[in-house]
Order: structure tokens, then C-alpha cells, then sequence
């Protein structure tokens, strides 16, 4: 079965055209690296050059692994991918792009990912094996098992975090950590309710997984992941370390905007939008205006 804008005798689909190997790392997917920035945002360490050149190669460095690991699951997912009614028109599955070239870009990817995470710090190198291997073992077996598939996400962004406190040497607080967390399993979740919204048959047999899932489940989920993190953001705006390491009480302000966000993106997936959570952050003007309005916020406070 041939796929949609394959030919056979297209130089292009041998070798690969710019646009098309550029939509094969996927860009868009970078804004996922932002949460690496957390650590440095929090710890008052913004006119340190050296540790903001750091994070920047940090950020860098997990953009191309992260690259590697959607070109590895596009191999993976080839043929399924294929059957899929948006998917089939990737570079990959569209045969645009050819599977040797894909494995190629994919070991160029993962080898500057790595070379710049271990001149960040060996233990930077080490989170972005542990997210590739993670990858491996998501693609293989975890998702395809219900809530730990979700939890296998979660963690991917967990190492985003971990990559900008402990990574750069800056210690996190635990109840950030553990709002990092609520937050990666709430969209990971939205991520499979919106999916649920435009389940078809053919789109279980792409990620039989959804088949396990429910409205009602998720909603549930949804619910109390979405409540932990407004209760765990809230804790860690007036804990009192943090406000002894930033001499001030003034972020509990910034928590309306974060209720904000979540409940917009609770809007859009129920709405039917995608679920994608960087596909919603450089898309929805609600969401990006929080998002800078947050941002703001939280450097005016704690400046």
C-alpha cells in the first residue's frame, strides 16, 4: 500500500527535501523544553550569565534528543501510522522522506543532544539517556498499558525539570516537583480525553490503549490531577522556604492565572480541540497571553 505523495521514482522521497526533514524532528514540539527553564526562573539566579548560557545548551541539547526520539517512533509507528487519517501525511508515513535518511537524521540528533547535555553536566547526560531509553521502553510496551502510558509521558517531562534544577545544579523545592508533576499528568491525561473525542475505529487499531479508556475515567483523572495542581502550586507560593529564598509572600497573586490556564485547556479539550499540550501553548491566544501574563508576574514579584 502506498501512501499519500509517495513516488517511487521521486528523487526527493530518496533523499529527503529541507521542509520535509524539518517536520520530521518537529520543531513545534521544542516549546515541551521550555519546563526546563523552571529551575532557573526559580532560583533567583537570573543575572548568573554562565548557569543562563547553560540552561539555554540544556535546552538545546534536549531538543535534539527529543527530535531523535519522535524520529525513532515515526520508524516504529510506520505502517500504523500509515492507516491514520492525520498521521499518514507525516514525512515518514507519507514516504517523502525515506527510512534509511530518517535513521540517519535520528543518530545525528541523538549524538549533539548528547555531546551538549554531558558539557552541560554528566548528570544532564545522564537524565537524557534515561529519557531516550524511557522512550524505547514507552514505545515498545508502556503505551500500550492504560494509566501507565500517561505516567510513562509524565515522567518524560519530569526530566525536563529535572534536567533544569538538578541538572544545573540548582535544588528544587518538593512541592515544585511535585506541581511539575500533577501538571505533566494532567495534560498527559487531556492528552487521551481529546484523543477519546475523535476515537474511531481505525484510531483504535493506531493506539489500542484508548480502547481502555473512558469519559468517565478520564474525567475523573482529569479532575484530580487538575486539583493537585492548583492545591501544589499554591502550597509552594507560601511555603516557607520559598518565601525565605525569595523574601516574599506575593506569589500566591500569580495562582489565578494558573487556575486560568487550566481551566481554558480543559475548555479546548472537551471542545474537541487537539490535545497536543505544545500544539495548544503556541496556539490559543487565551493560553499564551496567560502563559506571558504568568511569566510577567512571576519576574516582577520576584525581582
Amino acid at each position: 500500500m502506498k501512501s499519500i505523495g509517495y513516488s517511487e521514482n521521486s528523487s526527493v522521497s530518496k533523499i529527503g527535501n529541507p521542509r520535509a526533514l524539518w517536520q520530521l524532528i518537529r520543531p513545534t514540539q521544542w516549546t515541551k523544553n521550555l519546563f526546563i527553564f523552571i529551575g532557573i526562573i526559580f532560583s533567583n539566579q537570573w543575572s548568573n550569565s554562565g548557569l543562563i548560557l547553560r540552561t539555554i545548551l540544556a535546552v538545546t541539547a534536549f531538543s535534539l534528543v527529543s527530535s531523535s526520539v519522535y524520529i525513532m517512533n515515526d520508524l516504529i509507528d510506520l505502517e500504523r501510522d500509515r492507516l491514520h487519517l492525520i498521521k499518514r501525511y507525516r514525512p515518514l508515513a507519507a514516504g517523502l522522506i525515506t527510512p534509511y535518511i530518517a535513521k540517519l537524521l535520528l543518530y545525528v540528533c541523538l549524538t549533539f543532544g548528547l555531546v551538549f547535555g554531558s558539557i552541560v553536566s554528566p548528570l544532564t547526560l545522564a537524565f537524557l539517556v534515561a529519557y531516550f531509553i524511557q522512550n524505547i521502553v514507552y514505545s515498545k510496551v508502556l503505551k500500550h498499558i492504560v494509566i501507565l502510558d500517561a505516567f510513562s509521558i509524565s515522567f518524560g517531562f519530569m526530566l525536563r525539570i529535572f534536567v533544569g534544577t538538578w541538572g544545573l545544579g540548582i535544588e528544587p523545592s518538593r512541592w515544585l516537583l511535585l506541581s511539575g508533576l500533577m501538571v505533566t499528568l494532567f495534560l498527559g491525561f487531556g492528552k487521551r480525553l481529546a484523543e477519546l473525542n475523535v476515537m474511531s475505529a481505525r484510531s483504535v487499531a493506531q493506539r489500542p490503549v484508548l480502547g481502555n479508556y473512558n469519559f468517565g475515567l478520564l474525567t475523573q483523572l482529569i479532575d484530580i490531577t487538575a486539583g493537585g495542581v492548583i492545591i501544589s502550586y499554591s502550597v509552594y507560593t507560601v511555603d516557607p522556604s520559598t518565601v525565605a529564598l525569595h523574601q516574599t509572600t506575593a506569589l500566591i497573586y500569580t495562582v489565578p492565572l494558573v487556575v486560568y490556564g487550566i481551566f481554558r485547556y480543559l475548555f479546548l479539550i472537551h471542545k474537541g480541540e487537539s490535545g497536543n499540550p505544545s500544539g495548544l501553548v503556541v496556539r490559543d491566544p487565551h493560553i499564551i497571553i496567560t502563559v506571558c501574563l504568568w511569566l510577567l508576574c512571576v519576574f516582577w514579584i520576584l525581582n
